[in-house]
């Protein structure tokens, strides 16, 4: 069973959604809300919205939306028993552990105490005696005993049974191990440790569990590095490696690397900022974890042509997250590990004091496509450099790159200006394009964000979605639809879902707001929620809004899919002639 509703609606009375936003996002109140400048997508105008009165957000661009709880889960990359638990400290309270799910409590604490296991044994294993030579692969690539116990650094042994066969003598099940991605299940049935003779790093989350491991070969076979796989303890997009250790720095920067080898180096040469994605690309989600600490991120990749592709994407993420971005260039080394060992910690200190910003970066990574010593190199430099510029918002930023574009490519700075105005006009118009299809599919928009919960009776729908908003304004009545509506009548899942569980918390004697719907719904669910209850109140003649929401959702049970007999849903209709009055311009 859940963790009981009583501590959840005891944890969110106390934990206001407010003051808990106000970490994260700067509000100011507009009206009966506040607003701000949305975490969780890009934007430049305020459409992030946080309700003090029904204590929800939602976002009237991205469509997120939920209680405190799914604020923190979504803030703070955690799953929903770890964001009630990181409420639950902040304000004091015990989550009542035999209130939860023991199954599912046992479960989780078993499956961390196995990965916790699991890292001493890798460790214990690294330095017996006979693995020597692993301890010496170590020592070669230049970490101190004193480094390795930090990170946890182990061994697993060349074998197919011996950490299952260690971990089975602890007590664990080889289901268990499966389930922590520490052992795999062929088609027969046999099961066998998933690393085998690979140096081990462990995967920390921010608060200080292992969650997961990492392994790498000694030598060139393939593949290099092997990773846990996704399970219900470990998210790849929402965890960095060595987060745990970087929130601790004075620095007021972090230092984004590519691989483990290259953030512990860096920890050890005394760069206790740097982090790693976790065998993937970086994603939004560990942008925004990455945001919360620090201001200013230096991209320190490596300098082939993949790690420099990656350096793009990543600061096009991080730019969304309002971070401040430079770019380290490497000279003469492939990585930050090899530089350091080479060169020392003082000559990679100067390379972060002569780091560029990122827009000098993509306009030297631009030109390095280029001959520009001929003709037509330099116009295509040219073109492609400006539909960068095009993208500046800042006209002063953009006017000091103009300049230094023209002079790489030997032309003057009138003519980069209009080759640049040209490509302005360009993006302009095609973001007019994608602004027209945006109105033009207003009457789509009656539908979720999330495609999954699609409205199969969109007149239906929104009559449903009217009854949802006026029992949530006023949770008398559900005991007034007592007799004149079931779930059943509902043609949308998700709505019905929604209206059974109203019934349910009011039956119980509970309250029924958003909060009480946080760990039933799902995200997307929880977005559509919000989403309906953002919409203006009904404050007069709600007997008949109820009346006629009811009379729809008959009609439309009866006759489905013909038009419906009451005419066709006035929020659909104003979408449609939006539609209409933007195709007749």
């Amino acid at each position: 069973m859940p963790i009981d509703q009583s501590f959840l609606d005891e944890l969110t009375a106390r934990c206001d959604i407010v003051d808990v936003v106000s970490r994260y996002v700067p509000l100011k109140r507009q009206g009966a809300n506040y607003f701000g400048l949305c975490p969780f997508h890009n934007e430049k105008s305020p459409s992030f919205s946080v309700s003090p009165d029904k204590q929800f957000f939602h976002c009237f661009g991205c469509g997120a939306g939920g209680g405190v709880i799914s604020f923190i889960m979504r803030a703070e990359g955690l799953e929903f028993r770890d964001a009630v638990q990181h409420l639950a400290d902040q304000c004091g309270l015990v989550v009542p552990e035999e209130q939860r799910d023991p199954r599912a409590a046992n479960r989780r604490t078993r499956t961390l105490a196995l990965l916790k296991d699991c890292a001493r044994f890798y460790y214990d294993t690294l330095w017996k005696p006979e693995n020597a030579a692993v301890q010496q692969y170590f020592a070669r690539r230049g970490l101190t005993r004193k480094t390795m116990n930090r990170f946890g650094l182990g061994y697993a042994p060349d074998s197919f049974g011996a950490t299952m066969d260690a971990m089975l003598a602890k007590g664990y099940t080889k289901d268990e191990l499966v389930d922590a991605g520490l052992a795999v299940r062929n088609e027969r049935g046999h099961c066998y440790d998933k690393f085998r003779n690979r140096v081990m790093f462990p995967i920390i989350d921010i608060r200080g569990q292992v969650i997961a491991f990492g392994g790498r070969v000694m030598d060139d076979s393939k593949p290099k590095y092997l990773n846990s796989p996704e399970t219900f303890v470990f998210h790849k997009s929402r965890n960095l490696f060595a987060l745990n250790l970087a929130k601790k720095t004075d620095r007021d920067y972090f230092i984004l690397a590519e691989g483990y080898m290259d953030v512990i180096a860096l920890h050890q040469a005394g760069f206790d900022c740097a982090v790693a994605s976790l065998g993937t690309s970086l994603t939004e989600e560990q942008a925004r974890m990455i945001a919360r600490h620090t201001k200013q991120i230096i991209i320190s990749y490596d300098a082939d042509g993949a790690g420099q592709a990656a350096a793009q994407r990543a600061i096009d993420i991080l730019k969304k997250c309002d971070l401040q971005v430079r770019v380290l260039r490497i000279p003469g080394a492939k990585d930050p590990d090899e530089f350091i060992r080479e060169k020392g910690p003082d000559a990679f200190r100067r390379l972060i004091e002569r780091s560029e910003g990122h827009n000098a970066y993509r306009l030297e990574q631009i030109a390095a496509k280029y001959d520009l010593e001929e003709d037509d190199q330099r116009i295509a430099f040219l073109q492609d450099a400006a539909r960068l510029l095009a993208t500046f918002e800042n006209a002063v930023e953009r006017e000091v790159y103009q300049g230094r574009a023209a002079q790489m490519a030997g032309v003057t700075p009138d003519a980069m200006a209009q080759e640049v105005k040209r490509q302005t006009a360009i993006l302009r118009k095609q973001r007019k394009k994608v602004e027209h299809r945006e109105i033009r599919s207003a009457a789509q928009r009656v539908q979720p964000q999330d495609k999954r919960l699609r409205y199969e009776d969109v007149h239906s729908a929104r009559a449903e979605e009217g009854i949802l908003s006026l029992i949530f304004a006023d949770n008398t009545w559900i005991d007034r639809l007592a007799d004149k509506i079931e779930p059943s009548d509902f043609s949308a899942p998700v709505l019905a879902k929604i209206f059974a569980h109203a019934r349910t918390l009011w039956e119980q004697g509970g309250v029924v707001s958003i909060a009480g719907f946080e760990g039933y719904l799902d995200e997307g669910e929880l977005a559509l929620l919000s989403g309906i209850l953002s919409r203006p109140p009904i404050l007069t003649g709600q007997e008949q809004a109820m009346a006629d929401y009811i009379a729809i959702i008959r009609r439309c049970r009866a006759r489905r899919g013909d038009t419906p007999a009451g005419g066709e849903d006035p929020l659909l209709a104003l979408a449609k002639q939006k539609a209409k009055n933007v195709g007749g311009q």
